[in-house]
């Protein structure tokens, strides 16, 4: 597996906040599968141009000298579009300086002109990643299909996946669209896993869509290649959902 987007170089925003922290979860992480994690500490793109780069890469290295059997770890960001038209392409911003970069919209809205700035970060070369559009408040299917017809990627939340909310319904309804094109863990230091949602659409019977969701696209990104689809997950009743839920939450 290959996880996109996390907050455990510790000490730099609202994740792990230590590098003992970090390294239970990166030693999980590697136990369960994870090859290689991307570090993604919040940057507004208003700082884009001041962004700690060298600071960043220094703890980077602590943390991986630290962690010999977790998975290998690489620098991104999770950019903040906090104002239109900022420049992004600097590699340095990108996920393990890649052409693609995870971007988030600000306050967990949609803000107006969503479609318009993400085509524009596409014409400019960069590929856009926008994380966990299921969390953002009023956001609906026909949104996130105009936002990958301009050229986003979509990167849905594991965790969303097993919630009864609002938006854990809006996560399950894109994968039953096919409209999610990879899963991340968002892990903060805490128990979120990509694991937990890849071994959900294994329970389902979604091997095909899991692989994808969870490993090839994610290292198709990386290497500027292009999305394969992903077939839209069946349909998963309540009950099912319930008992699910339970074996992978404990809830």
């Amino acid at each position: 597996m290959i996880d996109l987007h996390s907050h455990l170089l510790p000490g730099v925003d609202d994740g792990s906040p230590s590098i003992a922290a970090s390294v239970p979860v990166l030693e999980r992480f590697g136990r369960d599968g994870v090859t290689l994690l991307v570090c993604t500490p919040h940057l507004r793109a208003t700082d884009a141009a001041r962004a700690p780069v060298d600071r960043y890469a220094e703890i980077l290295a602590q943390l991986a000298a630290a962690t010999p059997t977790g998975p290998t770890l690489a620098q991104g960001w999770e950019i903040m579009l906090d104002a239109p038209g900022i420049d992004l392409r600097a590699r340095e911003l990108h996920l393990a300086g890649s052409r693609a970069a995870l971007v988030e919209f600000p306050r967990m809205n949609v803000p107006p002109g969503a479609s318009r700035e993400l085509l524009r970060l596409s014409m400019s070369g960069v590929i856009p990643v926008l994380a966990h559009p299921e969390r953002y408040h009023g956001a609906t299917l026909e949104q996130v299909v105009e936002w990958r017809n301009v050229g986003a990627v979509i990167q849905m939340d594991a965790v969303m996946i097993f919630g009864s909310a609002p938006m854990s319904r809006f996560a399950r309804e894109l994968l039953e669209e096919g409209l999610v094109d990879c899963i991340a863990s968002d892990n903060h230091g805490d128990a979120r896993s990509l694991a937990s949602a890849r071994q959900w659409l294994l329970e389902i019977g979604a091997d095909e869509q899991a692989e994808l969701l969870t490993h090839t696209n994610a290292d198709r990104l990386l290497h500027g290649q292009p999305m394969l689809p992903v077939m839209p997950i069946p349909r998963v009743e309540a009950g099912m959902l319930g008992r699910l839920r339970k074996l992978f939450t404990g809830r």
